[in-house]
C-alpha cells in the first residue's frame, strides 16, 4: 500500500481520459466488452476496441493488440478473463497507458495464497510504471464531463454536470450504480468511481482528486473500511482545505471485529467510533443510512454557508407543519419565531384559520393566491433569524413547479437554502425532477432526513469555528517522570496506586492511597483518614475489580474494617487463585457527585486517542461516551461534553450538584496529552471514576494497561 495520496496530475489521464482503450471489446450482445462499448456511444474523446476477432465494434475501429495503437491511451478498459489480465497490464504498461480499469474478479477477494500474489503482481505493474489501476473486481468509473461511462454495468443516461453536481465514490461497485441512478429523478453526478480489490487506486485517492476537481462540488463516499486509513483523513484534510463538503456512509460499523480490550475505554472506543471522531475533526459528514448519502451530498453541494441557525416552515398543509415541528424537535433544529416585521407580512397574506407562526401556515388559499406563497417566502428567508427554509411538498401536481421555482429563486437572493420534502408516495410525480434540478433548492424524499441534514449541517459549521489550539497543561517534566516510572515496573498492567501516581504527574486529581498489608495496617489506615473509608485489592492481575469482589464502600468502623479486608483478599484468591495481591488499599469515601469515565487508548490504525462519557460501573451499558483524537484542544474537550446525552447532570439535575465544564474538560485535556506523550508504551488507561462536584473533582479508581510488542494491551 502506498503511503502518499496520488497527486491530482497523476490521476487526470485516468480520471478525465480523452483517449479510451478497450481490451477484450466484444459484438457479443451482453459481454463486458460490449457493453462498455455501447456505453462509449457517448464519449468526446478517441475510442479503440482491441480484439484480434473483429475490424470495427459498436462503430469503433477495432485492433488486434494495444501494440497497434498509434499513441497511448489514456485509460485502458480490461474486460478479459483475469488468467488474460497481468499480461495486458504489462503491455499497457510498456505503451505508456494513463491507467487500468480492470473488470475481473477472483483475485484477493479468494483469499488463496496464489491469487493473492496475482494481485499482488497487480500492484507492482502499477508502482513500476507509474500507471494506476483502478479494481481488480471492479465495476467501474464514470466521468460525465467528457461522457466517459466505463463500465459493464447498466447505466443511467448521464448529461454534463452543471453547477452543483457531486461526485460519487463506493468501494461496493453495485451499490455505487444503485445510488447514480438518481440520475433519473434530476440528481446531477460528476463523477461515479468504484474501486473494487483497490490493489493501487483506492477510495481515499478517489476523494483526494476530487477534492480538486472543479466539476465536482460535493463529495459522496460509501466505503467498508482500509488497510491504511489515515490515507482516507489526508484526503479528507484536503477536501476541507478546498472547501467541499465530504459525506460518508461507512458500512461494517458494527463492533463484532473490535478487539478484546482491557478496559472499558478499549471496549468503548472501538473501531468506528475512532473513524467517526477522526473524520468528525476534519468537517466529514457522517450518515447512519445508506438512503441518506445521495440526498444529503446533493444538499450540501447547494446550501452555502448557514447565515443562522433558526429554520422557518412555511406549508400549505397544518399537518405537514407539524410534522416538520416533530422532526425539528427530535433532531435540535431551532424553530425560532418570526420577527415583528416578518409576521406583519405574514399575517396580511394568510387567513386567519392560517397560522403566522413558524411553523407558518399559508394553507390552500394560495391556490388563489399565489402570490401570497411568493410574500410569505420572501419574508421568512428575509428575516435574519433564519438560515433555511423547509416547505412539505405534499401533492404531486404540475402546481408545485412556480412554488419550487419561488422556493429557489428567492433562496438564491437571500444567499439561504429551500428544502422541499417531496410528502407524496409518488415519489417521482410533476414537480419532483424541477425541485432536484434547481440549484438553491434541496429536494429530499423524508421529513427525517431532511432535519437531520439541516441539523447536520448546522453542527459542520459550528465545529469549523471551534479553536483547535492545542496549549499544554502538564507541568514541565511530566514526560519523563512518567517513563522513568514506565521503565520501573514490569507488569502488564500497572496496579491502582501505580496507575494514579503515573496519572497524578500530569495534574490528574486522583484520590490518596494507604497500602495495607495486614487488617491492623488498615485499621490503622483507616483510623487516620477518617471514617467513612473505601478499601480494595490492589493487584496488577486484577483489572474490573467490582467484578472480583474486591471493592468494599462506606466502611465506618474498625470492625468493618478487618471483616472487609478479609473478604476482598478471599474475594481475590478466588476470583484469580494466582492473581498476585500487592496490598489492600484504603481510601477516604468520597461523596457521591457526577461520576465520570475519562479514557484513553491508542488505536492501532489512528493513533492516540479520548474519552469521556458518564462513568461508574455501568459504562459498557450505558454506553454515553464521547471519542476524538489527541491531542486535543480545550474547546475539543469541551464539545465531548456537549455531545454526551446525560450531560444535563453535568449542570446539576433535581437538586444533584453538576460539573464545572471548563474543569472537567481541563481533565480531559490532561488525559490526551498522557495518552500522546506515552503513546509508544501505554495502550489503554481509564480514570472511573471521577467524582465530580462543581470544580471539585477526584478520581477514584484508575487503570493503565501496557503495550506490548506487538502494539496491543498487555
Amino acid at each position: 500500500m502506498r503511503q502518499s495520496l496520488y497527486e491530482y496530475q497523476q490521476l487526470k489521464r485516468l480520471l478525465e481520459p480523452r483517449s479510451v482503450a478497450v481490451i477484450g471489446a466484444s459484438r457479443t450482445a451482453g459481454a463486458f466488452g460490449n457493453r462498455v462499448m455501447q456505453h462509449l456511444a457517448g464519449y468526446e474523446g478517441k475510442a479503440w476496441a482491441v480484439n484480434p476477432k473483429y475490424d470495427t465494434v459498436e462503430g469503433r475501429p477495432c485492433v488486434p493488440s494495444i501494440e497497434a495503437i498509434d499513441e497511448s491511451p489514456d485509460c485502458v478498459v480490461i474486460t478479459v478473463p483475469r488468467e488474460h489480465v497481468e499480461a495486458n497490464a504489462l503491455a499497457c504498461a510498456r505503451k505508456g497507458v494513463g491507467g487500468l480499469v480492470i473488470f475481473a474478479s477472483g483475485y484477493a477477494e479468494v483469499g488463496t495464497p496464489e491469487r493473492i500474489a496475482q494481485q499482488r503482481r497487480l500492484t507492482e505493474i502499477a508502482h513500476e510504471h507509474g500507471m494506476p489501476i483502478i479494481g481488480p473486481n471492479c465495476i467501474g468509473i464514470v466521468n460525465t464531463s467528457v461522457g466517459a461511462v466505463l463500465t459493464f454495468s447498466a447505466a443511467p443516461a448521464f448529461q454534463k454536470p452543471g453547477e452543483r453536481a457531486i461526485g460519487l465514490i463506493s468501494q461496493s461497485g453495485a451499490l455505487a450504480f444503485a445510488m447514480a441512478q438518481a440520475v433519473e429523478h434530476g440528481v446531477q453526478f460528476s463523477h461515479v468511481m468504484t474501486s473494487g480489490n483497490a490493489c493501487d487506486v483506492d477510495v481515499a485517492d478517489q476523494v483526494a482528486y476530487l477534492a480538486r476537481d472543479p466539476n465536482c462540488h460535493a463529495i459522496a463516499c460509501l466505503f467498508e473500511g482500509m488497510a491504511a486509513p489515515t490515507r482516507l483523513l489526508e484526503a479528507a484534510r484536503l477536501a476541507q482545505q478546498a472547501g467541499k463538503p465530504l459525506v460518508i456512509f461507512k458500512i461494517a460499523s458494527s463492533e463484532q471485529g473490535a478487539t478484546a480490550a482491557a478496559s472499558h475505554t478499549g471496549s468503548l472506543a472501538g473501531s468506528d467510533a475512532v473513524y467517526r471522531a477522526s473524520l468528525e475533526r476534519l468537517g466529514v459528514i457522517l450518515v447512519d443510512n445508506f438512503e441518506a448519502l445521495v440526498e444529503t451530498t446533493s444538499f450540501f453541494a447547494k446550501a452555502p454557508p448557514p447565515k443562522a441557525t433558526g429554520v422557518a416552515v412555511i406549508a400549505s398543509s397544518g399537518g405537514g407543519a407539524i410534522m416538520c415541528a416533530d422532526k425539528a424537535e427530535k433532531h435540535g433544529v431551532p424553530l425560532p419565531q418570526p420577527a415583528d416585521g416578518t409576521r406583519e407580512v405574514l399575517l396580511r397574506h394568510i387567513p386567519e384559520f392560517g397560522s403566522a407562526r413558524n411553523p407558518c401556515d399559508v394553507t390552500a388559499q394560495v391556490l388563489t393566491e399565489p402570490e401570497s406563497f411568493v410574500a410569505c417566502t420572501d419574508a421568512l428567508l428575509g428575516d435574519p433569524a433564519f438560515g433555511a427554509l423547509v416547505f412539505p411538498a405534499v401533492y404531486a401536481y404540475p402546481t408545485m413547479n412556480p412554488r419550487t421555482e419561488v422556493l429557489g429563486r428567492v433562496a438564491a437572493e437571500r444567499g439561504k437554502i429551500s428544502c422541499s420534502v417531496w410528502s407524496t408516495e409518488w415519489l417521482e410525480g410533476p414537480g419532483s425532477r424541477e425541485a432536484e434540478e434547481n440549484p438553491n433548492v434541496a429536494l429530499f424524499r423524508s421529513m427525517d432526513r431532511c432535519f437531520a441534514t439541516l441539523r447536520a449541517w448546522h453542527e459542520r459549521d459550528r465545529l469549523g469555528r471551534l479553536d483547535r489550539t492545542v496549549r499544554r497543561l502538564a507541568p514541565p517534566g511530566a514526560r519523563e517522570r512518567a517513563l522513568a516510572m514506565l521503565d520501573a515496573i514490569d507488569t502488564p498492567i500497572l496496579t491502582e496506586a501505580q496507575s494514579k501516581a503515573l496519572l497524578a504527574l500530569y495534574g490528574l486529581p486522583v484520590v490518596q492511597d494507604h497500602r495495607c498489608q495486614s487488617a491492623d495496617e488498615a485499621v490503622a489506615a483507616a483510623t487516620a483518614t477518617g471514617y467513612p473509608v473505601v478499601m480494595k485489592v490492589e493487584s496488577p492481575d486484577i483489572a474490573h475489580k467490582t467484578e472480583a469482589g474486591v471493592v468494599a464502600l462506606d466502611i465506618g468502623d474498625e470492625a468493618q474494617v478487618r471483616e472487609a479486608h478479609a473478604r476482598i483478599v478471599a474475594n481475590a484468591r478466588k476470583y484469580d487463585p494466582k492473581a498476585r495481591i500487592e496490598s489492600v488499599l484504603v481510601q477516604p469515601m468520597v461523596p457521591a457527585g457526577v461520576e465520570i469515565v475519562i479514557g484513553a487508548r491508542v488505536d492501532p490504525q489512528f493513533g492516540p486517542v479520548v474519552l469521556v462519557g458518564l462513568g461508574g460501573v455501568l459504562v459498557e451499558v450505558l454506553r454515553d461516551t464521547a471519542t476524538a483524537p489527541a491531542p486535543l484542544s480545550q474547546d475539543e474537550a469541551l464539545e465531548l461534553l456537549r455531545r454526551l446525552r446525560a450531560g444535563r447532570l453535568l449542570d446539576g439535575f433535581r437538586g444533584q450538584p453538576g460539573a464545572d465544564r471548563d474543569a472537567l474538560a481541563g481533565l480531559v485535556v490532561r488525559m490526551g496529552e498522557v495518552i500522546s506523550d506515552l503513546a509508544d508504551r501505554i495502550a489503554e488507561i481509564d480514570l472511573n471514576p471521577v467524582i465530580c462536584q462543581g470544580d471539585r473533582m477526584l478520581a477514584v479508581d484508575a487503570m493503565i494497561a501496557r503495550r506490548t510488542a506487538g502494539g496491543s494491551a498487555g
